[in-house]
């Protein structure tokens, strides 16, 4: 579906554009745009988007390897963006408790490395539509 990489595309550039500036030294008109709410919103669609992808092809590719690095990068985009709201809650300051909660700050720290993939990821699957891998 030309939609699901449409928004693919879209998703994991803003993605990985909020996941490499970050939260630091943000100004007032930003912080309004991007705020939790935006992150928030963002996230679910960039998982959700990436769920979709793995379960329908694009453009004639191979199944499911067509579409396995927007679609695995849109369900790391959109974990790492709701985690961040998470953790940024004044309710989750103790020290992470659990799996996913050590997982997910391990990935915070990379965050702008997985940022910046993201964002390579959206120009090289916009650019090379039919490649297997991308």
């Amino acid at each position: 579906m030309i939609q699901l990489y449409f928004l693919s595309i879209l998703c994991n550039g803003l993605s990985g554009y909020l996941l490499f500036t970050g939260n630091e030294n943000e100004t007032a008109e930003k912080s309004r745009l991007m705020g939790p709410t935006f992150n928030l919103a963002l996230g679910i669609l960039s998982a959700v988007v990436g769920v979709l992808k793995l379960l329908s092809p694009t453009l004639e590719t191979t199944f499911f390897f067509g579409d396995l690095l927007p679609a695995t990068g849109g369900i790391a985009a959109g974990y790492l963006l709701i985690f961040g709201i998470y953790r940024q809650d004044s309710f989750s300051t103790s020290p992470p408790q659990g799996t996913l909660d050590k997982f997910g700050v391990n990935l915070l720290r990379f965050r702008k490395f997985i940022g910046l993939g993201l964002i390579a990821v959206a120009v090289l699957h916009f650019i090379f539509a039919k490649i297997i891998f991308l």
